[in-house]
């Protein structure tokens, strides 16, 4: 099924379960913990306490519900020059992206590129707001949707470009972006509060690297921490340049 029937099939009659009903989830969820991310040296126990909890498979279109829990990105769309490749990063990539953002319970979180809504969630846990921003509409709605019925009350998700960030509920402590980048945008660096934090996955050639950049009295310094997959935010792509 393609990406927009997916979506659609949100609105009308797809139902999705609750983890009560579905042990065979759980117990894959527990196992995604024991072999994903403790493995990878993610050790903060609140992070680990909030995706043991969070149900990652209700933020997935029921086909692939039976992926949810494995060590791959979840696509919902595939890419084209009219149509940004749209995913939710692998549990164990995402996990140590939050885990070196260091979310304290007093920040406010931008989360670029929340696609349906499982990252927002999870920081949701670890702050005292988030903002997902999501480009794709039919996404934000099904997102807000979740939070909802999974009763977070201190985060909502908002449509707009992922490079323009939101600056309506900024400046942010910690913003987080859900993908590899070609290259920061101006706006999303603007809105970091001082001694903010931005983590995101830089590309290198033919590598993602993981950096994390802090406002220093309006000076943006980083340094990079570790080499990781993860699928490129085509949004962030430079606009390519006319030769004549």
């Amino acid at each position: 099924m393609g990406y927009i029937a997916e979506i659609r099939s949100w609105d009308n009659d797809t139902k999705f379960e609750s983890i009560m009903d579905m042990p065979d989830l759980e117990t894959a969820r527990h196992n995604m913990v024991e072999s994903q991310i403790r493995p990878n040296d993610v050790t903060d126990r609140r992070l680990i306490d909030a995706v043991s909890q969070i149900p990652r498979e209700q933020f997935v279109p029921a086909s692939m519900k039976d992926l949810a829990y494995m060590d791959e990105e979840i696509v919902f769309n595939a890419a084209s020059k009219a149509d940004a490749r749209r995913f939710m990063l692998t549990p164990m990539t995402f996990a140590k992206l939050v885990q070196a953002a260091e979310v304290k319970s007093t920040d406010i979180v931008l989360d670029v590129g929340c696609a349906t809504g499982y990252s927002t969630a999870i920081l949701a846990r670890l702050a005292e707001s988030v903002v997902g921003l999501e480009s794709e509409t039919g996404l934000v709605d099904r997102a807000n949707g979740l939070l909802s019925e999974l009763e977070i009350d201190n985060a909502a998700i908002v449509a707009g470009p992922l490079t323009e960030g939101y600056a309506g509920e900024g400046p942010y402590d910690v913003i987080i972006v859900n993908g590899a980048v070609a290259e920061l945008s101006d706006k999303l660096k603007e809105q970091l509060k001082d001694q903010g934090k931005l983590v995101t996955l830089l590309v290198e050639g033919p590598v993602s690297r993981c950096h994390i950049f802090r406002n220093e009295s309006g000076i943006l310094t980083g340094r990079p921490l570790f080499d990781i997959p993860a699928s490129r935010l085509a949004e962030f792509d430079s606009e390519p340049e006319f030769e004549f």
